[in-house]
Formats: C-alpha cells, structure tokens, sequence
C-alpha cells in the first residue's frame, strides 16, 4: 500500500468495487433473463435487487463520510444523521447533514477572515 492509501481510501475503494459488484450481479440477471427494468421495479426483480444494493453501498459510504468530516471539522453528533437515517431515510439525513457541514465550513471561514 503506498503513502496516498489511507485505511479510509481504501475502505471506499472496498465500497466502491462492491456497489460495482453487487449492482451488475442483479443487472446480469435482468439481462440475461431478459427482463424489462421498469416492469422489475414494480414486481420485484433482479432490477429491485440492483437498486436495493446500490442505495445500501452509498447509504454506507455517506455514513462513513458523515461521521469522518463530523469529526474533522469539530462537529458534534455526527453519528446522529446516521441513527436518524434509519428512522427517516438517507435521503433526507445526508442532505441535511451536507446543509450543516456547508453552514460549518462558512463559520470558519468567516472567523478566520474576520
């Protein structure tokens, strides 16, 4: 492993290559079945696996995000956008979570301006 792979580096490397993976497993499927996708999504075929995996890889890697750059820029209860993702859902927890680290990163930027 060279200098520029941090454990966190590869851990998204590991994400990434599994999202590819998991994805085209069920995409296979669909093809090789010859499946419309559309159709699957409302009868749950392999294109509702595919997605179901896609969202879950990117749920985890924004996950791990949130709570890296929580930390890094000092804010507190980073974990709690994820907690709040299962009660909610991602898609509402990590844009709100964006909202607060662009109001963070604008303090900061104002303090050390100012």
């Amino acid at each position: 492993m060279t200098r520029d792979w941090s454990r966190l580096a590869v851990a998204y490397l590991v994400l990434a290559i599994a999202g590819l993976i998991g994805t085209w497993i069920y995409n296979g499927m669909a093809i090789a079945e010859m499946n419309d996708f559309f159709t699957d999504l409302r009868t749950s075929g392999p294109a509702v696996s595919s997605i179901t995996v896609d969202l879950l890889v990117a749920a985890v890697a924004g996950s791990v995000f949130i709570i890296v750059e929580a930390r890094r820029l000092g804010m507190r209860s980073g974990w709690l956008y994820v907690v709040a993702s299962a009660l909610t859902a991602f898609a509402f927890t990590f844009p709100l979570f964006l909202a607060m680290r662009q109001r963070r990163l604008n303090r900061v930027a104002t303090e050390s301006a100012g």
